[in-house]
């Protein structure tokens, strides 16, 4: 966020017209400048105000998008953009995602959400997600002000280098996986959500049965996109770790995606198999299969309250770029 400026202007929340995308583009590309002096690893063509343009007009372009203008002496402040995602997942929401807003300063944020949480609010959108980068310690504060929390990180870290490799322990294998390994990789896939529904991350989300997700590890296994490694300890498959560019994720899309990048798209570890280095032999995997296929960087994201990810992920030498921070109004 930009440093903030005393000025006794009053400030103006209005509907946003096409008339502020110029301004607002140019808010945003310079809060993405800013955001890569911090994480240089980001993807600095959003830092121009046409590509910063082009992502706002995206959000504009959604049939549920609702967005307001602060303005301050005929000069445009701020913006916020919000979207709605499935409501079978997410009940009534709203998304601000990382192209959806911008300001000068924390007040202007404060004074767009008061009016636009009373449009969503009434509308029956009482969820509230907003992407913010995680560098920008200003702008977090301004959103927890608001009441919004942490609920989940988006995080970077460069390929490693070419003597980088993975020393698993004794009794540990890393492998690719074969279609051999398809039912202990549908029980692996079960791993992560009903982790997730304990505490702390109490996730909310349907497990799906194991013979559905047999199903669609046996359709996807032969996807070129798409690898991935198991772990065995005395033969038997522990842990499992799918690697495919970013640009299969959307939800590391827009700002939040560096150019020429691989993801850490999922990963588990057998409860009773924790505590051997299953994970991190994993996560090493895939950071060396992402440097062997070229990628410069390499991405993942986990929720804030899995405690176990955020280890890990952290102990491989990911960054925090964005935090999704959620507000729930009961």
């Amino acid at each position: 966020m930009a440093p903030a400026v005393a000025s006794s202007r009053p400030v103006e929340i209005r509907p946003f017209a096409a008339r502020d995308l110029d301004a607002a583009a140019e808010l945003l590309a310079e809060r993405h400048r800013r955001h890569r002096l911090a994480e240089p690893l980001l993807d600095p063509a959003y830092g121009a105000r046409g590509a910063a343009r082009r992502e706002i007009e995206a959000l504009l372009a959604a049939d549920s998008s609702t967005a307001w203008a602060a303005s301050a002496g005929g000069s445009l402040t701020g913006f916020v953009v919000g979207i709605s995602k499935d409501p079978a997942t997410w009940g009534g929401n709203v998304w601000v995602e990382a192209a959806g807003h911008a300001a000068t300063g924390p007040a202007v944020v404060r004074a767009l959400y008061a009016v636009a949480a009373e449009a969503w609010v009434d509308a029956g959108r009482a969820n509230h997600h907003v992407l913010v980068p995680a560098t920008d310690e200003d702008l977090v504060e301004a959103w927890f002000s608001l009441d919004f929390g942490q609920q989940h990180l988006h995080a970077v870290r460069e390929s490693p280098p070419a003597s980088f490799g993975v020393l698993p322990e004794a009794e540990l294998v890393i492998r690719r996986a074969e279609r051999t390994d398809l039912p202990a990789l549908a029980e692996l896939e079960l791993v992560l959500p009903r982790h997730s529904r304990l505490a702390p991350v109490f996730s909310r989300l349907p497990v799906q049965p194991v013979e559905e997700v047999l199903a669609e590890l046996e359709r996807d296994f032969d996807d070129p996109r798409l690898t991935t490694f198991v772990a065995e300890a005395d033969g038997r498959v522990v842990g499992s770790a799918t690697g495919c560019s970013l640009e299969q994720s959307s939800a590391n899309s827009s700002l939040i995606r560096p150019a020429r990048a691989g993801l850490l798209g999922y990963a588990a570890v057998l409860p009773e198999a924790r505590g051997q280095g299953v994970g991190r032999a994993l996560g090493e995997a895939i950071l060396a299969w992402g440097r062997d296929e070229g990628y410069q960087v390499i991405a993942t994201d986990w929720r804030s309250t899995n405690l176990e990810a955020d280890g890990a992920w952290r102990g491989l030498g990911f960054r925090p770029t964005f935090r999704r921070l959620h507000r729930a109004i009961a």
